[in-house]
């Protein structure tokens, strides 16, 4: 399955599938493109199929309501939503157009990269647990982008062997998103968003 979102600000791709013997991924991802920001964000839930299903789903109804948040505070609200679900590993990239930012934040091994300048590697460290309703640390981080910037997110069922040279030898989302396609082992619930930063 590929969806995408290209404007004059953003392009974006995302591919989901589940669990060999599913029918829905216990996975689900979140775009939002607005004239200031783009979000997009992950959930694993914890497990697969309908349970982790329950937990992950949460996601996009509480960004689809509060995307003009901050990347924590969209995270704190998810978190208190799982009080007595399975829980779900989430991560939240957002955009500012104006600021020229990338806020990344999340809980839990949803793994974010972004290749800056067709060179430098930025690899923030997740928090490590998961959003269950029990108090929990956030941490943002936030950095410059730049135009030609490629980013890209995915859930722990994209197992990549090295996502420096998936990101170094792509010059577009979309041949990320083809690369990606090719080199992982399919069969687990998996989800990844590719994208590239357009303005100048």
């Amino acid at each position: 399955m590929l969806e995408s979102i290209v404007t004059d600000a953003i392009e974006v791709y995302v591919y989901q599938e589940a669990k060999t013997g599913n029918r829905e991924s216990g996975d689900t991802f979140f775009l939002q493109s607005e004239e200031d920001y783009f979000i997009c964000a992950i959930a694993d839930g914890l497990g697969n199929g309908p349970v982790a299903r329950q937990s992950a789903q949460i996601i996009p109804k509480v960004l689809e309501e509060h995307h003009h948040e901050t990347v924590d505070e969209l995270l704190s609200r998810c978190n208190e939503h799982m009080v007595q679900k399975r829980g779900a590993a989430v991560a939240i990239v957002k955009i500012d157009y104006n600021r020229k930012k990338i806020q990344y934040s999340c809980v839990g091994n949803v793994r974010f990269y972004m290749l800056q300048d067709r060179e430098k590697m930025i690899y923030p460290l997740p928090v490590m647990g998961y959003l269950s309703g029990r108090p929990q640390k956030m941490k943002m981080q936030e950095y410059d982008y730049h135009s030609g910037d490629l980013f890209f997110l995915h859930s722990d069922g994209v197992n990549l062997q090295s996502p420096k040279t998936s990101l170094k030898e792509s010059r577009s989302p979309l041949e990320l998103y083809n690369n990606v396609l090719q080199s992982i082992e399919h069969g687990d619930d998996a989800t990844f968003i590719t994208g590239s930063l357009l303005l100048q």
